[in-house]
């Protein structure tokens, strides 16, 4: 993945590894490459489907907490701002998207340590953390603290506000400020899955 850039932040290493920080603006063409590489990689034959171009959409205009061995990353989260509405208020959300972790690289403690550092990102900019969960991640997120959505989800769509039913079971949030995790969640309009 070559150097992060200066104005990137080291946050110290697990097992000879780098956990890093950077803003997709100061991510190099061919360290953007490298994340999506293997963002793919990691997603390829996953059971909610491959890694599209949206979901590398989604990933991009935030912070990149990535996991370096050598040159190569081999762990990634992104959080991007996001406003959801809940209880009359549009919440600024550190939204995190694209974790993963290379297949052989599993099990050793980079997906910790990239959520580690994307949970004290939320902590210190934003009213809440939230993400979409796979099934098999949800044990992971939980273990973290992080909290299932017990209410309706929604999404503010350029045609009013749609319900996401198949959404309800999988959002997760890190509350900063109080929430009433049982009431709705409404995020905001984006092309691809909008959770």
């Amino acid at each position: 993945m070559g150097p992060v850039p200066a104005v990137g932040r080291e946050y110290g290493s697990v097992a000879e590894t780098f956990v890093r920080t950077v803003h997709t603006a100061d991510l190099t063409p061919d360290q953007r490459a490298a994340i999506r590489r293997l963002l793919d990689g990691a997603f390829a034959g996953h059971p909610d489907g491959a890694f599209t171009d949206a979901d590398w959409d989604h990933t991009l205009g935030g912070l990149h907490t990535v996991v370096i061995d050598g040159d190569e990353p081999i762990g990634h989260a992104a959080v991007v701002q996001r406003r959801l509405l809940h209880g009359g208020r549009a919440l600024r959300s550190g939204y995190v998207e694209a974790v993963a972790v290379r297949a052989d690289r599993r099990g050793q403690g980079h997906g910790a340590a990239v959520m580690a550092v994307a949970e004290r990102i939320i902590q210190g900019a934003y009213d809440l953390g939230a993400l979409g969960s796979a099934d098999a991640a949800t044990g992971f997120y939980a273990a973290r603290g992080w909290r299932p959505w017990a209410g309706r989800t929604s999404a503010l769509t350029p045609d009013g506000v749609v319900a996401t039913p198949d959404e309800d079971n999988g959002i997760y949030v890190y509350p900063v400020t109080a929430l009433d995790l049982d009431g709705e969640l409404t995020c905001d309009w984006r092309d691809g899955d909008v959770w």
